[in-house]
């Protein structure tokens, strides 16, 4: 009996033994469980970003130019006439659609040089002393020079464009005549010409492959190559293809004529800019170099002469 109680007890002491060992150990793995999920909760709610440090870690282009080039161009909208819009866009399409570059932008640099314009033209004359007649008017000549400071830059690079264009016409046409008389299709003398030649006539060689991709016919693609330009010669090679394509001529006959007339234009061209050369150079020539060349040649004699009088006085 005494030996079963023993037994007994040991059994049962050996039980509490186990469940005492089980419940530390949930206990312990239960507290880090806890212990992980506050710290979880602590690294969450440290990477949720503030609103504050989020909008200072932006660039500050993004942060304050494109916000404020935003409300200027809102605000040029309401002043701008429909009909002015159109011809900004028009000469968009001559400057060759420079990249980030649009309407809006435009019109926010042309508000943008307004008022720095007119600012300028405050602050100049008030440093300068000046009366308020002059502050008014310096301040209404800045800010229209201002104004129309974007419309200058535009016409600028789409005169430069043109000017390429017209330089690289020519030789681009030879280039395509010879690739049609050798066998190859428009569309494929076209291609190669767009592929072995750089610059805007390229490009717009390759717009107008594309524009016959996706469907459009050859004829309205090579009208939206004129009306993209405003140079002569592109404009009659493009109607001169849209007349073959539509009364069934040869091309590489009308490739060939116009070819001839371009080479002929450049030479006329040459000429005409070496005999604009003398008038030009009168103007420096009046003005910059004659009077140099009085300096050197007679200075001397007249500082000899005026030493020779004054020994005689």
């Amino acid at each position: 009996m005494a030996d079963s109680l023993i037994l007994l007890l040991g059994l049962a002491g050996i039980f509490l033994s186990v469940v005492v060992v089980i419940s530390t150990v949930g206990a312990i793995t239960t507290e880090r469980q806890q212990v992980g999920r506050s710290l979880a909760a602590v690294r969450a709610i440290r990477a949720v970003p503030n609103p504050t440090q989020q909008e200072l870690s932006k660039p500050f282009a993004e942060r304050v130019v494109a916000p404020g080039m935003a409300r200027l161009s809102r605000i040029g909208r309401r002043f701008t006439p429909r009909d002015q819009v159109g011809r900004i866009r028009h000469r968009l399409e001559l400057a060759g659609n420079p990249p980030t570059w649009d309407v809006d932008r435009v019109v926010a640099f042309k508000m943008l040089g307004l008022l720095a314009g007119g600012a300028l033209g405050l602050l100049l004359p008030l440093v300068l002393g000046s009366g308020p007649l002059p502050v008014v008017g310096f301040a209404t000549l800045f800010a229209v020079a201002g104004y129309f400071a974007p419309n200058a830059g535009l016409y600028q690079m789409g005169y430069n464009r043109r000017e390429q264009m017209r330089r690289e016409l020519p030789d681009a046409l030879d280039l395509l005549t010879i690739s049609v008389e050798a066998g190859l299709a428009f569309d494929a003398a076209l291609s190669q010409v767009a592929r072995n030649t750089t610059g805007p006539l390229a490009e717009e060689f390759f717009r107008v492959l594309q524009e016959m991709q996706i469907g459009l016919g050859r004829s309205e693609a090579m009208r939206g190559l004129g009306e993209r330009t405003d140079l002569a010669e592109l404009r009659a090679f493009v109607t001169s293809m849209v007349q073959a394509d539509a009364f069934g001529i040869p091309i590489a006959h009308v490739l060939r004529v116009q070819a001839k007339e371009m080479r002929i234009k450049r030479t006329q061209r040459a000429e005409e800019l070496a005999q604009k050369v003398p008038v030009k150079i009168l103007f420096p020539l009046i003005f910059c170099i004659l009077p140099s060349l009085f300096i050197v040649i007679l200075g001397p004699a007249v500082i000899k002469i005026a030493g020779s009088f004054g020994s005689h006085l």
